[in-house]
């Protein structure tokens, strides 16, 4: 049974940086990015994974490799499908539709907060029948209903856990119960340092 998924959101991209959704389009990391994804590399390092895995997306793919990994690419872990919702912001969606959620009301030909579910509930079967620590890169929306489902809420529930860019969270497990053990932990020298002050 898997002892802990450590799970790295990829790096920054132009559409992250700008608040747009960005499900199947496949961006690359920005120059900043990069550096996030290698400034993980240091507290991987730490661990023993049995087995990695990745989106197939290139942004997933960038940030494991910068972080000194090959792993295997899953379809399970590809983001969110945004349907007609791709490429916008939330903000040009809610002056449109005033209230509308992406957890709540969907995205138009596109999948579910529950579909996403469904994927995130196959592939912890996947992790929880390997013997050992789990590493996996993937993206914002699909981890934070990977994280629900770990801890066996709906998958709309993953609206409470929204994870940073390039951070590492880490999943475990309490007697039978999954637990969150580190959320958003952001890894490396890439922050700006605090003003000396003079």
């Amino acid at each position: 049974m898997v002892t802990r998924l450590v799970l790295v959101r990829h790096g920054e991209t132009e559409w992250s940086v700008n608040g747009q959704h960005t499900g199947r389009t496949d961006i690359p990391l920005t120059a900043n990015g990069e550096n996030e994804a290698r400034a993980t590399a240091d507290t991987l390092a730490e661990w023993d994974f049995e087995r990695v895995f990745s989106s197939p997306l290139q942004r997933a793919r960038q940030t494991a490799a910068l972080a000194g990994f090959s792993p295997e690419i899953d379809d399970r872990l590809l983001e969110w499908d945004y349907g007609d919702v791709e490429g916008r912001t939330n903000a040009e969606i809610v002056a449109e539709r005033p209230g509308w959620s992406k957890w709540a009301d969907g995205v138009g030909n596109g999948e579910t907060a529950e579909d996403v579910g469904g994927r995130a509930d196959d592939f912890i079967s996947l992790a929880g029948s390997i013997d050992g620590e789990v590493l996996v890169f993937a993206h914002g929306h699909l981890l934070s209903i990977l994280v629900a489902r770990w801890l066996g809420l709906p998958a709309q529930d993953g609206r409470f856990f929204p994870l940073a860019t390039a951070t590492v969270s880490v999943m475990g497990t309490k007697r039978s119960d999954g637990i969150i053990e580190t959320l958003n932990h952001r890894c490396g020298s890439f922050l700006p340092e605090k003003p000396v002050d003079r």
